[in-house]
């Protein structure tokens, strides 16, 4: 690009028009880009914020990489587990049992899935100890018989801690009056709270120990849980621990037991981007309006430019640069605004709340109540990039236009 064609370039877009109405339209282009860009950069922030704070709370139940045996029984898990340690990305493992079960307490019967658990080792591999409620799960101890269940379930029973609930275990006991199901007793010694309706509803915890009795396992467990100094590399640790697992045992990692919840996520977010990079589209052929009608504002002058031979390359450059300078200060100040908006969305949300009087997720509905903000900068490039390529883009006809302009035409009423 000549020097001449950069100036008078940057001339046509500061100097002032004989037609507002030009600098009008390219004035809601560039904020129409602007308001595109900062909506993008804002809204998946907030969606990387609820798929992160979704997660936490998954993982603060689930486990990164879970070994498993066969029909729930894994008899050498002791060498399992000491296997596993023994990978570079593994930080810590804990034994468990896993078992459906029914519970009742009064005349209300509800069915759930009972996880048996070393307490000490169950705090290194997830965090369901920072969801307690009531009580510890310190509290669960070997051959006390004491439960820990889920607020959802602890209100479906109308069960509070200290009360006695009774399980029933689905491995039946024969008996001359033929096979009963057996029944054990067990003390609520506390309430965990993770705000995900499928484990506040249907998890309950025992000691390891109870349930490996009650469910007549002997020494074994159903399986071994992992925690990852890194949980996005569980696919790739799940399968390099599969290689080497006895038969009885196989590897499975928290993005398959929760595929299609986090696949429904990802899909929302590029449905959004879409969307949302339609309305930066809009505003980037606004610059096509405002440039076809510069370039019929600016007739003479082409013809001029031709005449003392400039090139049709040069003239088409000229308008080119003018359109591209709107689409950066447009995608400059939406990216900032944007940025600045991300940062600061728990105090601008609250600010809103407040002044209003309006409540966007109130607490008595949603278990997450405040915005979560995670500001990604892959995404604002991206973003960014998007939306200087639409805008220039949107120079190219105008100014192909201005090139085809012949000067004898252009100066015939002059």
């Amino acid at each position: 690009m000549q020097p001449f064609e950069l100036f008078i370039g940057l001339r046509y877009t500061r100097a002032k028009r004989r037609n507002h109405f030009i600098s009008v339209i390219a004035l809601i282009s560039m904020l129409g880009i602007a308001l595109g860009v900062m909506a993008l950069i804002v809204v998946l922030s907030v969606m990387n914020g609820f798929q992160k704070e979704l997660r936490g709370r998954i993982l603060g139940v689930a486990s990164h990489v879970q070994i498993s045996g066969v029909a729930n029984r894994l008899g050498p898990w002791r060498e399992v587990m000491q296997q596993a340690q023994a990978h570079p990305d593994v930080v810590a493992a804990a034994p468990f049992v896993m078992a459906q079960s029914m519970l009742s307490f009064g005349s209300t019967v509800q069915g759930a899935v009972i996880r048996g658990i070393d307490p000490a080792a169950e705090a290194k591999v997830a965090d369901i100890g920072n969801h307690m409620r009531v009580g510890s799960l310190d509290d669960l101890r070997a051959g006390e018989f004491g439960i820990v269940i889920g607020a959802e379930l602890a209100r479906a029973l109308t069960v509070r801690v200290g009360e006695t609930i009774v399980l029933i275990a689905p491995q039946g006991q024969v008996t001359p009056a033929g096979i009963l199901p057996r029944l054990r007793q067990f003390r609520v010694v506390g309430i965990f709270e993770v705000g995900m309706y499928e484990y506040d509803f249907g998890l309950a915890y025992i000691h390891m120990q109870d349930a490996q009795r009650l469910y007549r396992l002997e020494d074994a467990v159903s399986g071994v849980r992992l925690r990852l100094n890194d949980l996005l590399q569980a696919p790739r640790v799940a399968r390099e621990l599969a290689r080497d697992l006895p038969m009885e045992a196989y590897a499975s990692d928290w993005t398959r037991s929760h595929a299609n919840f986090f696949r429904a996520v990802e899909i929302e977010k590029r449905v959004m981007f879409i969307i949302l990079t339609l309305i930066v589209a809009v505003a980037a052929f606004n610059i096509v309006s405002a440039l076809v009608m510069a370039v019929t504002d600016k007739q003479a002058d082409i013809a001029i430019l031709r005449t003392l031979g400039a090139a049709p390359g040069s003239v088409m450059r000229i308008f080119m640069v003018q359109g591209a300078l709107m689409g950066v200060i447009g995608t400059l100040a939406g990216v900032g605004a944007g940025v600045v908006l991300a940062l600061n969305i728990d105090v601008v949300v609250p600010f809103i709340e407040q002044t209003f009087g309006v409540r966007f997720l109130a607490k008595d509905v949603y278990y997450i109540s405040d915005l979560p903000s995670d500001l990604q900068w892959p995404d604002v490039i991206v973003i960014g990039v998007v939306s200087l390529v639409l805008t220039l883009l949107a120079t190219l006809y105008p100014s192909w236009r201005a090139a085809r302009i012949n000067p004898a035409d252009a100066l015939r009423y002059e």
